[in-house]
């Protein structure tokens, strides 16, 4: 089984990397699974900040690395994309930020959604990151005063004091975004 990745970051590599062997526990068809990582453009916002612009993203990633795929007359069973990012809700006149990451995963025919959890972002980085539009990445460089945390924890591992890492929280996304495939006697039954 051949899985093609919308991402070269290490960090993501690594969350579909245990979201394959913590599936293959349940399943032995995917035990043998080979991830394909290839990075990608898209047309997605450098910092989405709505859960449509996220799962958008993911999903233009998968949709992008399985062009390039095909155009090279190669082919896997499934694609995926992986977004991070912001998602703000407004309850009881307060803004609330949250980060979220979505997963979208495809096999050509069939395709499927799953979110990581989500926690919110301190208001500091908020400003920093909607207000004065820059890269969350470099922000969190500048709170963390440490250079590329992205590739490493992420915002989750800054906001929870390493109890999360950004992997973690890609993984829980793609467990949920493969279940359509894992667990498809449930999900293909019509009654």
């Amino acid at each position: 089984m051949n899985i093609a990745l919308g991402t070269t970051r290490a960090s993501k590599i690594a969350a579909l990397q245990t979201a394959i062997t913590r599936i293959a526990e349940m399943d032995s068809d995917w035990r043998n699974a080979e991830i394909i990582p290839l990075a990608v453009e898209t047309n997605s916002p450098a910092m989405p900040l709505t859960d449509e612009e996220l799962m958008l993203g993911a999903k233009s990633r998968a949709e992008v690395v399985q062009d390039l795929l095909l155009k090279g007359d190669k082919a896997a069973q499934f694609y995926v994309g992986l977004e991070g990012g912001f998602h703000t809700i407004k309850m009881e006149n307060q803004n609330y930020t949250f980060l979220r990451g979505w997963a979208y995963v495809t096999d050509g025919s069939r395709s499927s959604f799953g979110a990581s959890p989500s926690i919110l972002v301190p208001d500091l980085i908020v400003k920093r990151v909607v207000e004065e539009k820059r890269e969350l990445g470099d922000v969190i460089d500048e709170v963390a005063g440490e250079n590329d945390v992205r590739s490493r924890q992420g915002s989750w591992g800054v906001f929870s004091r390493d109890l999360l890492a950004r992997s973690t929280s890609f993984e829980l996304a793609l467990i949920a975004a493969f279940a359509l495939f894992y667990n498809a006697k449930l999900y293909l039954t019509d009654k």
